[in-house]
């Protein structure tokens, strides 16, 4: 059948090479023959372990060298297409040049076998280090072949002595070789800082992660900060990742993302291919080392061989597995960067219509949970694939050794994936339903945290905190559905090899009583039956992926493809005579609705002055809005030439420095700056802000004031030097002489904007006469169009508003001024108070620690008084002091659960575990028993107790973790939301609303699914390497003396890992809080920023907070990466111990024993990286438990109820007031608000409260409705301490209408009563006095109208007067007014003046107020100063006495 070399000799049977021919005509022969050769055993000699020498010299030597031959070629290819940069030559690379000149020139040869390819090794060294490559993959697997190709010969020459000095010499270079390639180039000087070091790493670093180890350690001997973190790579990077054309290529999302990842994630699918090839190899090695166990005649080193060559392939299939893992996770993290990109670009370009039906809470969710379930996309998508092989491979292997009786497992299998399938698309729809309530609570959670202190004004926490439990119950009911299943999908996995093996084996003893079932075919079989679990259990896992991946890619699919702003909407262009021109304009917010402005026609001359008036809901926002193309073109022409600069109704302040909120991305101008922030009246407020203009604001400006925003806001747009303004009633919010001094300082004639086109949407009607062209509108269109007193002639809408303006006597034009006040002086009265408002801001820059230069950091953590810092607020210290997580976090979990649950699932795992270690010891039993007469005794017997102890092993473990699991989330969430909605206005304050969201949707999501999954596989991974551990002691106790110290290291190794991965896992957390703050603050700003047209510097700002992330959570998927390689190295070594011992004990062990052993030690590997997986996934997602109680223990407010305290249904029944010495502070240590405060309001008393900026008036309000509690003294209301008394008993029965309306998404009902308390004839009573009642019933839901979100389909005009219906609805004793009519016209303010005194009047009402003239006929009016009472008369004694109140009433023209 084949032929051996004809100059072979023949020694005790077996051909050898007698060398006396060429080596070319051996290897031929060889070639030609191996595969018979091999199994016919002609490759030794006389000594049973030396192979012949013409296979010595011949495949030996050749090997390594077709080896290089073939890879050079595409290895230069691929060096001459990635050029790195050229490396100086160094003394690494002069030794491995100089060591194979030495290697070329031994004479070994005459053939080219031993010259060719060290010239070759020597040009590839020179053309890499020309091309930058740092370490040669390619030469270390090169040395290594050739190395251990040298080992035979070398063990042959070894025993015939010193003769042979010249190979020892040629191995000992080749060694130095493999040793040099151990190492890598020294990189250059660093382009970035603290460099990741895998870029410079060597080859063999690579594959073992090595190059991770010094983060490592740094990490266990402290806790890991920001700066220990290594730079992004420039691959990772959002610019790199992001490039212009992906930007507009959301419509076919997947395409995109496989066209720019799609290599790389080939690569790593090559690796798991490579990872099969092994794993396959293993059960076939296992069947040798089986049949020599039970060959009484085969030598020992046979058994040393197979058990050294499980133990290689063992360690071959785990680096493989892990270069895998580590290329999808890099890829996922590539993906993870794309779609926040994308997502974060097209909130800066949906238009208005499509603005409202996307919620920042449900972009949020995007960018979140959506973007994690593609990261699990891309890790386990491959076993989609991969799995179905993988099986059929099995079952291929099972036929050879069981032949038709394999056909049972493949029925077995048929039968599992139905029932998966089914499982698998019920759980996408259950998916579908539980995101659809998620949104729509963490909507609903974001507009709480937004309006949370109008919550809080009107007691409602209760009406909005049942909403969000409702959503959360319809969710967890969802969810435990999904999860039952997904249970019953795990268990029918998890018992398949259990049933594919009682098929199986069942079937072959069945068909014929002479089968036996020998040791062999038993764990053979269960050991390729081990390998079929793998893709068994992974595919429901991937299924489920895949299935919640498109659910998540179809959700971000639709957002991508959303109608977008067009940039026809408006016409742009250089500067010209006509700024802004409108012809014939038609207006609307959407493709679909109603046009909002129609026949506009305007043309506004450059550098004039154009006022636009109007009633609320005239439009006038609407107008503005169109010129920024922000609305729908409908029809007509609308051209805005030069660049635009625009101020909102409602101020947009980022959480950043003052000074960078009015430079908003210019360069600062020192001379500039300064006019600006004088102009704009800012210098006080400078004075008084701890660190000036570098003083870090809050979200949403919540440090600043009113008026101090709307006048940072205008600071912005005055500062940008633009050809066009436009300004939405920026005036509204401030001060009377304020408001005077901004308009002739930034606005007027002789304003620093006097040569700019400043388009003015005002209610200050005083202004007026001195604006170049005035607009006045009415219902969407233009009625009039001219100058002041050309409108004034025509006797039109115009002449009638001026007419009701002069008729009240408001502010006249040219305020006469007091000798002895100074206008400009009193723009700086802010006084304590206003710095006790500002002192917060000392907490507040701890916001962006993450985000900021530790430097910076440190600066800013030192303007914070000691006394003001706790663990509570300082989330630096929170998250950044800990090196690991607490054990108190894992009890306070399973305390969640209950003892009720924990103790039958301990209780079920421990059966089920025995159940298996019994069924598995029968196996060995049954395979040991004797063949009598071809046959074993009662095989039917056996049969029934090994079905009988597998069906004992199926229990419903998994289903008691999910619905344990959801308990715990249940309560976790309540207490949450508990915790949130009891802390205190402070706390808000404090706490981004960006880290509070996260912590309802990110955090909770965690808790929801990924502990639960991680317990279920970590519980079941545990007690399965229990089990291996007995069973392998169980057949070679010796083997414990190998087992206690692995597990020594294995606990030492972990201790390492435990205290970085935890790190990083919270540095990667703090570090995506500012991700989601930035997005939810574009997305209330967007309008701003595309009118400044910023977008692309906001974009940069994303994606560097999103780099940030990333080069926490690079570290983090490594670090893991790590310790599976190591800890799975400890398991080969068991693999090895096992096979080595049972060889050893060949004489007293069974074939049976020892097939359990090793078969179950082969899966210690497997075993082993789950557990990591598992363990990690749990470790660092009960992080999440930990961040969602730590507002268990921050400062929580007064109860809402006082069970011991009983009011009267009717109280207060008068609404009588008294204030005996109060005093107020906002937080302790702070300068007084208000102090010493004594006071008596009498019954249906009507008192006005004035004073400068910051003199205490809100602080006031605050007092009186428990916002801030009391540093000293009393407040009685009808004889009752409010202080004695529940909060909501105090807040339901007073009530406030504040200066900023808020509106939640739903009806307009559900905005005027929560509780449902009143009758539908109670609330069309309340809008008609409201002066809503025509408006709402002409809307197509009347009151079932939905309101967006923050009520943005409504004016702010429109919103303020529904928070006066509501206040019309409760109509309790006491009414507080804070500013209410700022945002409506006079004609509309004088309406609810006149509500008010209808309505309210046997009410007491106290009102702070701007225009004074709301409070002219008022019983008294109190006047306030740096937090004390200075005046207090009725208006007439207050005027008499010539005071601070004549003071104002003179500058706003009443005397």
């Amino acid at each position: 059948m084949f032929t051996i070399c004809p100059n072979a000799a023949h020694l005790n049977g077996s051909p050898v090479c007698t060398g006396t021919h060429s080596k070319k005509t051996c290897v031929f022969s060889i070639f030609i023959n191996s595969a018979v050769i091999l199994c016919c055993n002609p490759l030794f000699q006389n000594h049973p372990m030396d192979l012949t020498q013409c296979f010595q010299n011949t495949v030996l030597v050749w090997a390594p060298c077709v080896y290089l031959w073939i890879c050079a070629p595409f290895y230069f290819l691929y060096l001459y297409c990635n050029d790195r940069g050229y490396i100086q030559l160094s003394n690494l690379c002069w030794a491995k040049m100089v060591l194979g000149l030495i290697l070329a020139s031994f004479d070994q040869d005459p053939n080219l076998c031993s010259d060719a390819p060290q010239v070759l090794v020597i040009c590839t060294v020179h053309v890499e280090r020309v091309r930058g490559c740092r370490s040669s993959p390619v030469l270390f697997i090169f040395w290594l072949l050739a190395v251990l190709c040298s080992l035979v010969p070398l063990r042959a020459k070894v025993r015939l002595g010193v003769r042979y000095v010249a190979f020892f010499s040629y191995f000992s270079v080749q060694l130095a070789q493999l040793l040099l390639c151990c190492f890598a180039e020294q990189p250059s000087s660093a382009a970035k800082p603290n460099p990741c070091p895998v870029q410079d790493a060597s080859f063999l670093s690579k594959i073992l992660f090595w190059w991770f180890s010094g983060l490592v350690v740094k990490g266990y001997r402290k806790p890991l900060q920001v700066e220990d973190l290594w730079s992004l790579r420039e691959e990772d990077t959002s610019k790199r990742i992001i490039s212009s054309k992906e930007q507009s290529s959301g419509v076919r999302l997947l395409r995109t993302l496989g066209r720019s990842f799609g290599p790389y994630f080939l690569l790593g699918s090559l690796c798991l291919v490579v990872h099969d090839a092994f794993m396959f190899s293993i059960p076939q090695v296992l069947s040798l080392l089986l049949g020599f166990m039970r060959d009484e005649d085969a030598p020992l080193w046979k058994g040393y061989f197979y058990a050294s060559l499980m133990f290689l392939l063992s360690c071959l299939q785990s680096l493989f597995n892990h270069q895998y893992m580590y290329m999808c996770f890099t890829v996922g993290m590539r993906v993870k960067t794309a779609v926040m990109g994308l997502v974060y670009r097209k909130t800066l370009v949906i238009n208005s219509a499509a603005r409202r039906t996307c919620t920042v809470g449900e972009i949020v969710n995007l960018v979140s949970a959506d973007t994690q379930k593609l990261m699990d996309f891309v890790v386990y998508f491959n076993a989609v694939w991969m799995a179905p092989i993988e099986i059929a491979l099995c079952l291929f292997f099972l036929w050879q050794h069981l032949g038709p009786s394999a056909l049972a497992g493949i029925a077995t299998v048929i039968l599992i994936f139905p029932l998966n399938g089914f499982i698998a698309k019920k759980r996408s729809k259950l998916q579908e339903i539980q995101m659809k309530y998620m949104d729509g609570r963490i909507k609903l959670m974001n507009e709480i945290l937004n309006g949370i202190k109008f919550l809080k004004f009107y007691a409602w926490e209760k009406a909005f905190q049942n909403q969000v439990l409702d959503y959360r119950e319809k969710e967890l009911k969802a969810l435990k559905k999904s999860q039952i299943l997904y249970s019953i999908s795990i268990a029918s996995f998890s018992s398949s090899s259990f049933l594919v093996a009682f098929a199986m084996f069942g079937v072959y003893i069945l068909m014929d009583h002479k089968n036996v079932l020998d040791a062999q075919k038993v764990f053979v079989s269960m050991a390729l039956i081990n390998i079929l679990k793998t893709p068994l259990s992974q595919l429901p896992f991937a299924m489920s992926t895949t299935m919640q991946a498109a659910v998540s890619l179809k959700r971000l699919g639709k957002f991508l493809c959303q109608d977008e702003l067009k940039a026809s909407n408006v016409d742009k262009g250089p500067p010209s005579p006509d700024a802004v021109v409108v012809e014939n304009g038609m207006f609307s917010w959407s493709k679909e609705g109603s046009p909002c402005l129609k026949r506009i026609g305007v043309r506004v001359p450059s550098g004039s002055l154009v006022a636009v008036v109007g009633h609320v809901g005239s439009g006038k926002s609407s107008l503005l809005s169109a010129m920024l193309g922000e609305m729908e073109k409908r029809s007509g022409q609308i051209s805005v030439k030069g660049s635009v600069a625009y101020v909102p109704q409602q101020a947009w302040i980022q959480n950043a420095s003052l000074r960078d909120n009015i430079m908003f991305g210019q360069d600062r101008k020192e001379s500039w700056y300064k006019q600006v922030v004088e102009a704009c009246a800012l210098t006080p407020d400078l004075k008084i802000l701890p660190a000036g203009d570098e003083t870090e604001i809050g979200e949403k400006g919540l440090n600043l004031s009113g008026g101090q925003k709307q006048r940072v806001s205008l600071a912005r747009a005055v500062y940008r030097k633009a050809d066009v303004y436009l300004l939405d009633d920026p005036l509204s919010a401030v001060d009377t002489h304020v408001g005077q001094h901004i308009f002739d300082k930034v606005v007027g004639p002789k304003g620093v904007l006097k040569d700019k086109t400043r388009i003015l949407v005002t209610h200050g009607l005083s202004f007026l006469p001195q604006a170049d062209l005035i607009l006045v509108m009415v219902d969407g269109e233009i009625t009039e169009i001219g100058s002041y007193m050309d409108l004034l002639g025509q006797q039109g809408a115009f002449a009638d508003l001026m007419h009701a303006y002069t008729s009240t006597h408001l502010q006249n034009m040219d305020p006469m001024s007091d000798p002895d006040d100074d206008p400009v002086e009193d723009l700086g009265r802010l006084t304590k108070a206003d710095r006790a408002h500002t002192g917060r801001v000392g907490q507040l820059v701890m916001r962006k620690f993450s985000f900021v230069g530790r430097k910076k950091l440190d600066s800013l953590i030192l303007q914070i008084p000691s006394s003001t810092v706790t663990m509570s607020f300082c989330p630096y210290c929170i998250f950044l002091g800990l090196s690991q997580v607490k054990l108190e976090m894992y009890v306070e979990y399973f305390q969640t659960i209950g003892l009720r649950f924990i103790l039958p699932i301990i209780f079920l795992y421990v059966f089920q575990q025995a159940a298996s270690l019994s069924y598995n010891y029968w196996l060995s039993l049954w395979a040991d028993d004797p063949v009598v007469n071809g046959t074993q005794i009662d095989a039917d017997l056996k049969l029934g107790v090994f079905g009988a102890l597998g069906v004992a092993q199926v229990f419903g473990t998994t289903v008691a973790i999910s619905l344990g699991g959801i308990i715990a989330s249940r309560h976790l969430h309540l207490d949450l939301l508990n915790n949130v909605l009891h802390s205190p206005m402070s706390f808000f304050e404090c706490t981004p609303s960006g880290n509070l969201l996260n912590r309802f949707s990110k955090e909770i999501d965690a808790i929801d699914c990924m502990i639960p999954d991680g317990l279920k596989m970590m519980l079941s991974y545990l007690f399965k390497l229990l089990e291996v551990c007995i069973i392998v002691l169980m057949a070679t106790p010796f083997a414990m003396v190998v087992i206690l110290p692995l597990t020594i290291l294995y606990a030492f190794i972990q201790s390492f890992y435990v205290a970085t991965s935890c790190q990083l896992r919270r540095l990667e957390s703090v570090s995506r809080s500012p991700i989601y703050t930035h997005f939810n603050e574009t997305v209330q700003g967007a309008s701003v920023i595309r009118a400044f047209g910023e977008q692309p510097r906001f974009i940069l700002e994303a994606n560097s907070r999103v780099d940030h992330n990333q080069t926490s959570y690079f570290p983090r998927f490594v670090a893991t990466r790590w310790l599976a390689v190591n800890l799975e190295f400890l398991g080969n070594i068991l693999v090895l111990a096992a096979s080595v011992l049972s060889v050893m004990g060949k004489d007293t062990l069974s074939p049976g024993i020892v097939g359990l052993a090793v078969s179950h030690s082969l899966q210690v590997t497997g075993i082993l990286s789950w557990i990591v997986r598992s363990w990690t996934d749990v470790e660092n997602n009960i992080v999440s438990v930990e961040r969602v109680k730590e507002y268990a223990d921050t400062p929580k407010e007064a109860p809402w109820a006082m069970e011991d305290v009983s009011l009267p249904a009717s109280w207060p029944h008068t609404g009588a007031i008294e204030l005996q010495e109060y005093g107020l502070q906002y937080r302790k240590g702070l300068e007084w608000a208000v102090k010493d405060i004594s006071l008596c309001i009498q019954e249906r008393e009507k008192v006005g409260i004035v004073g400068r900026t910051g003199a205490g008036k809100s602080s006031l309000a605050l007092g009186i409705f428990r916002i801030l509690e009391a540093a000293k003294g009393d407040i009685f209301i009808d004889g009752v301490n409010i202080a004695e008394i529940g909060l909501h008993d105090l807040r339901s029965r007073i009530t406030i209408i504040p200066q900023d309306p808020v509106l939640f998404s739903g009806t307009l009902r559900m905005n005027l009563d929560p509780f449902n308390s009143y009758s539908d004839d109670d609330v069309w009573s309340a809008l008609e006095f409201a002066h809503l009642k025509d408006f709402v019933s002409g809307l197509p839901e009347k009151l079932n109208y939905e309101c967006s979100e923050g009520g943005e389909n409504l004016s702010l005009g429109q919103r303020q007067l529904l928070c006066l219906a509501r206040a019309l609805l409760r109509k309790t004793k006491v009414l507080v007014l804070d500013e209410a009519t700022a945002a409506v016209d006079l004609e509309m303010d004088n309406l609810i003046q006149t509500t008010i005194r209808s309505q309210f009047e046997g009410c007491t009402v106290l009102t702070i107020a701007h225009r004074l003239n709301t409070i002219m006929d008022y019983t008294r009016v109190i006047v306030m100063d740096k937090g004390h009472i200075v005046e207090i008369d009725s208006p007439s004694g207050l005027i008499a006495q010539r005071g601070q109140f004549y003071s104002m009433c003179r500058e706003a023209g009443l005397v």
